[in-house]
């Protein structure tokens, strides 16, 4: 089920690093400038949206809500090539990045990608395509590491300039299918794992990372920048990371399509991490069918990755066989309504994309009742979902980032959580500006991962999201899926008080490490909101069957209208 990406520096219609980078010194017809010039931390005015922005004309554009199956057809035809896909895409970011709206949503792009565009260009005329993948842009959220020209941050400037010595398996399966990877995402520094204040998509590499609805709106969770990436048309598609709502919560914020996968289907090796019990990479798209073409190439065993052992038996190459438009009919999905009352018009939503499902034949299940019991064990350690998972998240935080930092040159300033504290102390006008890092400083506090309250509250995780709560679910209604709102429509954003999420039905597939897909089910004053199917370990053949259809017939999609604020 692995990919492997070629290594032969002899092959014609290949290259290798190597000769890459020899190419990328002498070419003259790279992109000039690769690194968006991402301003660190600045003074409150300098992150207010402009009083008169520039007009900014999608129609001018004219890859424009394209597919990858559109541009596979472009491409073949010969009226679009992976360099000039590219060099639209880098214009693109180049003209809304850090001008017009100033979305900010992608920290850095590859110097190197119109270079790699012309090699694949060269290698489809040679040989064709390697599959669907074959010179579609992509960009990667700044905590996957690629062992490029491009830097690997957290948006934290304690790992300015940092090149890790080894491509994530991530990057590595995405340049073996013949992506193209055209940069890096702006996110919520350390993956919003700083502070309980923060203002999400915030980074002090980046700034603050602005919703393309709304741009005084939040972009949500911390691969904010490549929800808003996709959604604004800066990339195709784009690379995701999820711990909890991470991949979820920009999707339904920014209108698009976001897959978490089961955890241990997509490696994580290479990718800077909060917890191994539930971190995953995770396709972010337009479509259901763009997010499954990306997710296949990014499944199979890493021996990098303990977890993905089981990937080679449960995981897919191809999940476009369980695009079925009458995917719905005979599909028994259960309405999870404790995940409703925080807004009446999410409400409204949900209500609609439940009559939709039963008109398109599902039998919906409603209601059903995730609530999990709760008490306290021996070791002290208070059992209800919320608090295990906060539990787990501060230890294994401290153990998986030690041991990433550790890696970095024994002459590196920072190589553990402590330096890493220590640097934001020191750079405190820059790192600090609106929030600070009580979390690091609590999960430094932490003792191994041998601690009786941390295999406590792991124990109390797993028993609640899982045998307590959605097997136990699923069994009681002998469902094929749950579903519930992603959340609320974006909140303005708030340096003050930090994020108002509202509402969210993401905790307990995140906990569980079980499959989510978000899919836009319609708005809320011009700001999406979108529903999400969940269910069991490795069901993501189900779930996407379910989250295509349904697309088809909700077609909720919104193009952004870069407006300054709601009226």
């Amino acid at each position: 089920m692995s990919v492997q990406r070629p290594t032969s520096e002899t092959d014609d219609t290949h290259v290798s690093r190597r000769e890459f980078l020899r190419a990328s010194a002498v070419s003259g017809t790279l992109v000039a400038s690769g690194s968006i010039a991402c301003r660190p931390a600045s003074p409150p005015e300098s992150d207010v949206v402009p009083a008169a922005l520039p007009p900014t004309d999608s129609a001018d554009f004219p890859l424009e809500e394209m597919t990858i199956g559109g541009l596979r057809e472009a491409m073949a035809s010969g009226e679009w090539t992976a360099r000039s896909v590219t060099e639209a895409y880098l214009a693109r970011i180049e003209q809304l990045n850090q001008q017009g709206p100033e979305l900010r949503a992608v920290i850095e792009t590859n110097p190197d990608a119109a270079l790699l565009a012309d090699v694949l260009d060269r290698e489809r005329g040679l040989r064709g395509a390697r599959g669907p993948l074959h010179g579609v842009p992509v960009v990667l959220k700044d905590n996957i590491d690629t062992s490029d020209r491009m830097t690997t941050t957290a948006g934290s400037l304690a790992l300015a300039g940092w090149v890790p010595p080894r491509d994530s398996t991530v990057a590595d399966r995405l340049r073996a299918a013949g992506a193209v990877l055209l940069g890096k995402a702006n996110l919520s520094e350390w993956a919003n794992f700083r502070s309980t204040r923060s203002s999400s998509g915030w980074s002090a590499r980046g700034g603050q990372c602005r919703n393309p609805y709304v741009l005084d709106r939040n972009p949500c969770g911390s691969s904010s920048g490549s929800g808003v990436a996709v959604s604004a048309n800066l990339t195709m598609v784009a690379i995701g990371t999820e711990t909890d709502g991470s991949i979820v919560c920009p999707s339904t914020a920014n209108g698009i399509v976001g897959i978490k996968p089961t955890v241990g289907l997509v490696s994580r090796a290479g990718v800077i991490p909060i917890s191994h019990t539930q971190d995953t990479a995770g396709p972010m798209a337009r479509t259901v069918r763009d997010a499954a073409l990306v997710l296949g190439a990014l499944v199979g065993v890493d021996p990098r990755d303990p977890a993905t052992a089981e990937s080679g038996t449960f995981g897919q190459t191809d999940y476009t066989p369980f695009l079925d438009p009458d995917g719905l009919r005979g599909m028994r999905i259960g309405v999870a309504r404790r995940f409703l009352g925080f807004h009446s018009a999410v409400d409204q939503l949900v209500e609609n994309a439940v009559d939709v499902m039963r008109s398109a034949g599902a039998v919906v299940v409603d209601p059903v009742d995730l609530q999990a019991g709760g008490r306290t064990s021996e070791s002290g350690v208070v059992a209800n979902l919320g608090a295990a998972e906060a539990e787990v998240l501060l230890y294994e935080f401290k153990a998986g980032l030690n041991a990433y930092l550790a890696a970095r040159r024994p002459d590196a300033e920072v190589r553990s959580l402590a330096d890493v504290i220590a640097f934001n102390e020191r750079n405190a006008d820059t790192e600090m500006p609106y929030f600070g890092q009580e979390r690091l400083i609590e999960a430094d506090a932490k003792g191994p991962l041998s601690d009786p309250r941390y295999l406590a509250a792991l124990a109390a995780s797993r028993r609640l999201s899982r045998a307590e709560g959605i097997d136990r679910t699923m069994d009681d209604h002998q469902l094929d899926a749950i579903v519930g709102p992603t959340g609320g429509p974006a909140w303005v954003t708030d340096y003050v008080n930090g994020d108002h999420f509202g509402g969210s039905s993401s905790r307990y597939p995140a906990v569980a490490g079980y499959p989510n897909i978000s899919v836009p089910a319609g708005d809320v004053h011009g700001l999406p909101v979108g529903v999400s199917f969940f269910g069991r370990a490795w069901s993501e053949p189900t779930l996407i069957r379910i989250a295509y259809a349904f697309e088809q017939v909700i077609q909720a999609r919104l193009v952004p209208a870069f407006l300054p604020t709601l009226a």
